[in-house]
Order: structure tokens, then sequence, then C-alpha cells
């Protein structure tokens, strides 16, 4: 299964790890990693994680990552002729995870993947949209005086964090004073797992399904030949 993922600082690098380390590796492969170049004006960095301290290691810990597994990580622009034709022609996914990054998708990209283009966002069990959806959730989370966040798999579609919703993780608990990197860091781990246990969901659906297809088909034939 072919994987594409655009993700940046500690869930994108957990995701990708997962990806090429954990348990689910034997059953898939990355064939694209895009990921946020902070000096560059169309990741917003004044109002996400970026515009907070952080170790200048974690600007790049995707990207060094990718390189170490042979894998070139693209910093450009997503809604671009050029990138259409890198994700089209060459990384064709069937499925994209999203984990931390600053550019909106278009239609041309989320609706490209057969099984799908899912984002990770945390917020509570509030109801689906969320009222923490946006740029900077655990801001958001922090300033609602929350107690926990969860990870919400969705579907991305036009909206800003309102696709269809696919599974709510187990809660993380937010320690007294943790600012945002540190919810980053904090939750990014089990934010991972979770994506990799639906993840492996959307492929043994998609296995049962092309098991289905072959034996219709198969029966197809042996009616045909059986026909005088």
């Amino acid at each position: 299964m072919r994987v594409a993922v655009f993700g940046s600082f500690h869930r994108g690098f957990h995701v990708l790890s997962e990806l090429l380390k954990g348990p689910l590796s034997a059953r898939v492969r990355v064939v694209g990693v895009a990921t946020d170049d902070i000096e560059a004006a169309f990741v917003s960095r004044e109002r996400r994680v970026w515009s907070y301290p952080h170790y200048p290691e974690e600007r790049t810990m995707v990207e060094r990552l990718a390189a170490a597994h042979g894998l070139s990580a693209y910093k450009g622009k997503v809604k671009t002729a050029e990138f259409y034709r890198l994700y089209e022609e060459e990384w064709r996914p069937d499925v994209c995870l999203s984990a931390t990054f600053g550019q909106r998708y278009d239609a041309r990209l989320f609706g490209y993947p057969r099984l799908g283009f899912y984002n990770l966002h945390p917020c509570i069990d509030d109801g689906w949209p969320s009222a923490f959806a946006g740029p900077n959730p655990y801001q958001a989370l922090i300033d609602a005086g929350a107690d926990h966040s969860v990870v919400a798999m969705h579907a991305v579609d036009d909206g800003f964090d309102t696709g269809k919703l696919l599974a709510l993780s187990e809660p993380v608990w937010i320690p007294p004073g943790a600012t945002v990197v540190d919810l980053h860091r904090i939750s990014s781990p089990a934010a991972a797992r979770f994506a990799m246990q639906e993840l492996e969901k959307l492929l043994d659906a998609a296995a049962c399904d092309g098991a289905r297809a072959a034996a219709a088909a198969a029966r197809a034939i042996d009616a045909a030949a059986a026909i005088p």
C-alpha cells in the first residue's frame, strides 16, 4: 500500500517513524513526504507551533528521517503544477496522512488517494466538527482550561478540520503548566500509534474488498464459460 505523509514537528516525525519502522511497515510503502519549510511565508509560522520556542533540530526532524530512508522531503507549495506532477505521476498514493502541516489542501490533492486523505487534529470529544478546529488547537485547549486532549482522525475536505470523522483516540492528560510545544511532544507518540491502528483497519477493509471483487470476477468467468 502506497502512503504519503504531509507532516512536521513531533507528530509528523512519529507518524513517519511508525510507517517506516513500526509494526505496519511491512504492509506499507512510504512513497512521498512533504514537510514544513518554516522560513516560507506560506506555512503561516506566526499562527502555528513554530511561533513558540523550540529546538532547531525540531524544524528538520522529518526531513532528516526521510533522508535516512532514501526519501527526499518536499518543502515547497503543494498547490502548484510542480507538486501535482510529483504527487500524481511519482508518488501515486493510495492513502495520505497529514500530521502538523502548514498548508491547505485542494480537492485535486485530497480527492486523489483511493483510500482517503486523513488529518490528525487535537481536540476534545465535544462533537464533530470540534470547537477546537483551527491552526493552533493546543493553545485553544490550554486557554479553555481543558485537562486532556484527544486526536481526531478525520477525512480532509474543503473546510478547516471539518471532514468526516473516522475515529477519536484515547485521551492524553494535560499536565499543569504545559505549553503548546510540551503537548506536541507529549501526545505525538500516542497519536502516531492511534493513526497506525486506524490505517491498519483501512488496509484490512481494502484487502477484503479486493478479495470479494476477485471472487465475483471469478464467478462471472465461470458462469460465462458454462454457457453453451
